[in-house]
């Protein structure tokens, strides 16, 4: 009998395990699955939507119980954390976070799946009550807590990425009052500045207050320890909550001391069949790795379930016997603040610029539904090109309802390498409630194709 050992009982690791299961019983392959958390399978996505009200019941973000897995054969071993892998061993030492006992545990397969840790600046305050990440379940039931037993309603968020305005909208639903601190010139550095802005006038219209371009110094604390306020260089900030979605990095410590082999943005570097790579019996997935931008040809680190999710089943058919692999993303993601949706794939402007890439961009101004149908919602679509070839490069969409998830139209031509003359001929399903003739999307193509014609 083998023995797979995974690290991590999160999205990838559970999807790997679950996947080597269902190929291998458990005469075949004994799988033994170490998470230092209290849950697994979980949405850390859905987290902001719990704590903002529209999801009331935790246990609704958790697509299968630790009881679950047990008892498909999978030795899940909760509250314990892996603090050390010996490659030449093939060997995991791990302890119990409860009782402090070490045990070394032996694999054929490893692995890891330890997924990403947000950033914590080592600032005065920064560990007070009342200052919270929100990455965990059980980081979202602390928070709740917290706004259960605070009197005040004011909430600061530090930073104005996907995570930011997530938490903005979920203490906007609460009522509290909401400021959002950010060190970059606009909010959602995932997209261009130019769209940033239309997002950050969007947000203020909700009655947020954006400060932007502004470095925290300090998180004050009352008498009783308590977050009291935000500090940056030019101002302070009254805060009864803060909230930090500064971003998160790779967790790669283990990999990093075991000699594996890591890449520019400090994530595992792993082949197609997200195989380590160097190591013909360790793989890895989710937010720990980089992948391959299909659009760039350069390895980035995106942090998102839905790759880690793909990842994990990728490595379980590879662990389980089958094949399978993964060729890269294109980068998309798509959220929303209240009633704005925000949708980004492919490359900004200054992505283009670092890989090489001579481009051109338009930006057009469009509706959702035909614009004599009720409640049509405008939005704002920018799309880029290569300058010769007229490959799509890129798409941003910032509107109302009905605009995030056309972006999939474009992550959909971007892996199949379209131009956008040949988006422009796209069947794209039609009728007024839910498009004008021309779609949004292909209105962008259209001025894009005139834009590389003029250019090339």
């Amino acid at each position: 009998m083998e023995r797979l050992v995974v690290i991590g009982g999160d999205a990838a690791g559970m999807s790997a395990a679950s996947q080597a299961r269902r190929l291998k019983d458990a005469s075949e392959l004994a799988i033994v699955v170490f998470e230092r958390g209290r849950f697994t399978s979980f949405s850390a996505c859905g987290i902001p939507y719990w704590v903002g009200g529209d999801v009331t019941d935790r246990d609704a973000l958790i697509a299968r119980t630790p009881e679950e897995h047990r008892a498909r054969g999978i030795d899940l071993r909760l509250r314990t954390e892996v603090t050390e892998i010996d490659v030449a061993g093939r060997r995991v030492r791990a302890g119990d976070l409860e009782s402090g006992a070490e045990t070394w545990t032996e694999y054929d397969k490893l692995v890891i799946a330890t997924g990403a840790r947000p950033i914590r600046p080592p600032l005065p305050g920064i560990d007070a009550a009342g200052v919270h990440g929100v990455q965990t379940l059980d980081d979202g039931q602390a928070l709740i807590d917290t706004l259960e037993r605070t009197e005040g309603k004011r909430a600061v968020v530090v930073g104005a990425g996907y995570i930011g305005v997530e938490m903005a909208e979920a203490f906007i639903n609460r009522g509290y009052e909401v400021t959002m601190v950010n060190r970059g010139s606009e909010p959602m550095a995932t997209l261009d500045p130019d769209m940033g802005a239309l997002v950050r006038a969007a947000m203020q219209g909700m009655g947020i207050t954006v400060v932007d371009d502004a470095e925290v110094t300090e998180l004050r604390t009352d008498a009783q320890g308590r977050v009291s306020a935000v500090v940056t260089a030019g101002a302070e900030y009254p805060a009864d909550v803060v909230v930090l979605g500064i971003g998160v990095r790779p967790d790669t410590d283990l990999a990093r001391a075991a000699g594996l082999p890591l890449g520019e943005h400090g994530g595992l570097l792993t082949d197609l069949a997200m195989r380590v790579r160097g190591h013909e019996n360790i793989w890895a997935g989710g937010d720990c790795v980089e992948v391959l931008d299909l659009v760039s040809g350069r390895d980035r680190h995106i942090a998102l379930g839905t790759h880690a999710n793909k990842h994990g089943q990728i490595i379980g058919a590879n662990v389980g016997g089958d094949y399978a692999t993964f060729p890269g993303v294109v980068g998309t993601a798509v959220s929303k603040v209240c009633d704005l949706e925000v949708a980004r794939t492919g490359l900004r402007e200054k992505d283009a610029r670092a890989a090489g890439l001579q481009y051109v961009t338009v930006t057009i101004e469009s509706t959702s539904r035909a614009g004599y149908y009720p409640d049509a919602a405008g939005m704002t679509v920018k799309m880029l090109a290569e300058r010769r070839t007229g490959r799509l490069l890129g798409v941003q969409i910032v509107g109302r309802e009905g605009a995030g998830k056309r972006v999939d139209i474009a992550a959909v031509a971007l892996t199949a390498r379209m131009t956008v003359e040949q988006m422009t001929a796209l069947d794209l399903g039609y009728a007024p409630p839910f498009s004008p003739v021309w779609d949004p999307v292909l209105v962008a193509a259209r001025k894009a194709v005139a834009a590389v014609r003029k250019r090339g």
